[in-house]
């Protein structure tokens, strides 16, 4: 079963059978229960739904079913075609829509592809809204357009462009002090549409682009996940150009890592937190990440005299948090930038301006700049228990035995010591604990997700 339904939409691998994979049955289903979804919940004639997709080589099709689903459900698409997932969720509010939906299956290998479901303010939808599209769509529940009441098609390919230029107004981003800076930057977008918008922005600050697989054909050249692991190419080829640092974003453009000019990876981790280093110098105010984030963006915040907070995982979950506090920046670990000066969605654009502009401003290397920032290591592990146990009571029995430490569980259970941490998650699918460590060494980080996991065992009985 690769065909996977939650509340944040439905992602699956091309081919197959009807209900076990992404078939252009299962796309038309979930495009007709979002779309029903919509009907059932405004009083207006006519619905406007934005769509956008990333360069897979499924996009085509499966664009072409759903936009053609919604025009048989009497709602008007505006189509943007190749398009990243934060181009998608600006146009929506701009364009006044109902609602949006990103084709793309983000970090996913080339086989997978995904309806991302946004709502009338370009944001995630909430998890009731999404378990109410599952619903709809285990009922069948549609009731499409007559002849004479289909909706329509509008096709803009400006929104790339637009999306360029917002980001560029953002008072923060200084164009002038990165052209001034003279930098010389490597940019991979792993063959998607990353590999035509980053070298736009950058080029209109006065960038020199050395381009890397930035044909958006959809063959993805290494794992698209920006993991150290699979960008050995951007690595060696910054330090052959002598560039200042590398570039590299997911095929969907939401998640962002950084090559320092030694080839060394500036860490997923470490993208939020210069970035909000910089936001937090000019704007002072509060901070939210997810509970699985490095815990250098707590320092940095409280360093500049803010207060950070800590949300469940899942961007929908970052942004309700960051609203509630008034956070100036937040987001997710694993490179992704939340602006709300821009817009409550991770954008890799706003975050190239901000750092680029951070690093113009500090005058130095990308791997100064990092060496300046706390030291922490993460470790992430599983540990895999068979159906039988109760995974539940083992978090109930690991947060009684560290009650007399700093404990959350609004997401799982995590475990704050005074100089490291533990975030256990159990998976909604499978019977499998999450295990992530925070320590200031990788020994350490690695020696407590050891002696968590040795802690589970025993208290699981295996």
């Amino acid at each position: 079963m690769t065909l996977i339904k939650s509340i944040s939409g439905i992602r699956g691998t091309i081919g197959g059978k009807v209900g076990d994979n992404l078939t252009p049955v299962d796309a038309v289903k979930f495009a007709s229960a979002y779309g029903t979804f919509l009907k059932n919940n405004t009083s207006k004639e006519k619905l406007t739904v934005v769509i956008g997709r990333d360069a897979r080589i499924s996009g085509p099709m499966i664009h072409n079913l759903v936009v053609n689903t919604l025009i048989g459900l009497g709602i008007n698409v505006i189509d943007l075609g190749l398009s990243t997932t934060p181009t998608v969720e600006i146009a929506v509010p701009l364009e006044k829509a109902d609602g949006g939906i990103i084709l793309t299956a983000s970090h996913n290998p080339k086989q997978w592809n995904a309806l991302k479901l946004l709502n009338e303010k370009g944001e995630f939808l909430s998890g009731a809204e999404g378990a109410k599209i599952l619903e709809i769509a285990e009922a069948e529940a549609f009731d499409f357009s007559d002849v004479d009441n289909l909706g329509e098609i509008t096709i803009n390919d400006a929104y790339m462009d637009i999306h360029i230029d917002e980001v560029l107004n953002l008072a923060l981003v200084d164009v002038e002090a990165v052209k001034a800076a003279k930098f010389k930057v490597v940019v991979d977008g792993v063959n998607s549409s990353g590999g035509i918008i980053i070298p736009r922005l950058l080029e209109l600050m006065g960038v020199e682009v050395v381009k890397l697989y930035c044909e958006p054909n959809g063959h993805f050249p290494h794992n698209p996940e920006p993991l150290k692991e699979h960008l050995t190419d951007i690595s060696e080829l910054v330090v052959k150009e002598k560039a200042h640092l590398g570039v590299v974003v997911d095929p969907d453009v939401d998640r962002l890592a950084f090559i320092s000019e030694d080839g060394e990876m500036f860490g997923e981790e470490y993208t939020l937190v210069a970035c909000a280093d910089y936001v937090l110098s000019k704007t002072p105010g509060n901070t939210v990440s997810n509970m699985s984030s490095s815990r250098a963006l707590r320092d940095v915040t409280v360093g500049h005299k803010g207060s950070y907070e800590a949300s469940a995982v899942g961007e929908v979950n970052v942004v309700e948090l960051m609203k509630k506090n008034n956070a100036i920046i937040g987001g997710e670990g694993n490179g992704g930038i939340i602006y709300p000066e821009s817009h409550y969605g991770r954008d890799s654009l706003v975050g190239v301006a901000l750092f680029l502009t951070h690093l113009a401003n500090k005058k130095m290397s990308v791997s100064a700049l990092r060496t300046s920032y706390p030291e922490y290591y993460m470790s992430k592990n599983k540990i895999e228990l068979t159906p039988q146990i109760d995974v539940d009571a083992i978090l109930v029995a690991m947060t009684e035995k560290y009650k007399n430490e700093d404990i959350t569980t609004i997401d799982g259970v995590k475990i704050d010591f005074a100089t490291e941490w533990v975030h256990l998650r159990k998976s909604n699918t499978e019977p499998i604990i999450r295990i992530y460590t925070e320590a200031p060494s990788q020994e350490k980080a690695d020696v407590l997700a050891l002696r968590i996991i040795d802690e589970i065992k025993a208290i699981a009985g295996i």
